[in-house]
Formats: C-alpha cells, sequence, structure tokens
C-alpha cells in the first residue's frame, strides 16, 4: 500500500490553500495603502506588512513605476495566481 500520492495530494492542497491565504493579506495590505490614515507602525498593521514585506520586496524594482505608483505587487500577485493554479490542478494518482 503506498500513501505517497495521497500525501503529495495533501501537500499540494496545502500549498495552493496557503498561497490563496497569502493572496488575500497581499490585497488586504494594498487596499490599506490607499487610506493615508493607516498607521503601519501600530498593530495588525504592523504585522500585515512583516508578513507580506518580505515577499513583495522580492518583486520590487522589476517593474519601473508608472504614473507615480509601484507596480511590482502587481507581478507579486500574477505569480501567487500561478502558484495557485498549478498546486489546484495536479493531483497524483495512486497506482
Amino acid at each position: 500500500m503506498n500513501t505517497l500520492p495521497g500525501t503529495l495530494n495533501l501537500l499540494l492542497g496545502s500549498i495552493a490553500n496557503f498561497s490563496e491565504i497569502y493572496l488575500i493579506l497581499i490585497l488586504l495590505k494594498l487596499s490599506l495603502a490607499w487610506f493615508p490614515t493607516v498607521n503601519w507602525y501600530n498593530e495588525p498593521f504592523c504585522s500585515l506588512n512583516r508578513i507580506t514585506d518580505p515577499y513583495l520586496k522580492l518583486f520590487r524594482g522589476s517593474i519601473p513605476p508608472m504614473f507615480g505608483m509601484d507596480m511590482s505587487p502587481m507581478l507579486g500577485i500574477i505569480f501567487l495566481q500561478c502558484l495557485m493554479v498549478i498546486f489546484n490542478n495536479v493531483r497524483l494518482e495512486s497506482a
């Protein structure tokens, strides 16, 4: 009895679910950035920054700013969505 495909399916599904939750956190951060009264040094905004900034810094500088706006988070969101599609559609069958 081989449980490897079941374990890998569980792992791939978990990665897809984590990516979806992380995407929601990134979208929340980007939405809150439009409000100038948000104090990023107070909780829960500070935690949101600490969670999402390392990932978003990977893409910063890869796309030049347009109209004074940083478009690099868009690249990060597209990458996360691609990961979600891949991990949601890959299923291993047991023999």
